[in-house]
């Protein structure tokens, strides 16, 4: 049961996200784009919960996301992983976030050196 409130609570965070921070960082086309604007446009919903899913609750993210990841930037990946360990639910363990979040990356970047 707490796997799946966890879950929930994560994909309340993604949909929140994308929901608050697209609209409220549009821009005009001579101003320069936020990392929300041009990360969370480009990474699908699902690869982004694939992501949130690896570091926050121990899945597994699939090669063709790691691409993705890898194509959009560690600015991108960042960006998205530091601002949910810092909500209060997580900041207690946002070290541990972090360095998974450094581990992902790597692995992410491996996968799409092979291919």
């Amino acid at each position: 049961m707490a796997h799946t409130s966890s879950r929930t609570t994560i994909v309340f965070i993604v949909v929140a996200l994308v929901c608050a921070f697209v609209p409220a960082f549009s821009v005009e086309e001579a101003e320069a784009k936020s990392p929300w604007d041009t990360c969370l446009l480009k990474i699908s919903p699902k690869c982004a919960l694939d992501i949130i899913g690896v570091i926050f609750e121990n899945l597994t993210i699939t090669d063709a996301c790691c691409h993705d990841l890898v194509q959009e930037g560690r600015m991108c990946h960042d960006t998205l992983i530091k601002y949910i360990a810092r909500k209060p639910q997580f900041v207690a363990h946002e070290t541990e976030y972090l360095t998974k979040s450094d581990a992902l990356w790597t692995h992410c970047v491996s996968i799409s050196q092979t291919a």
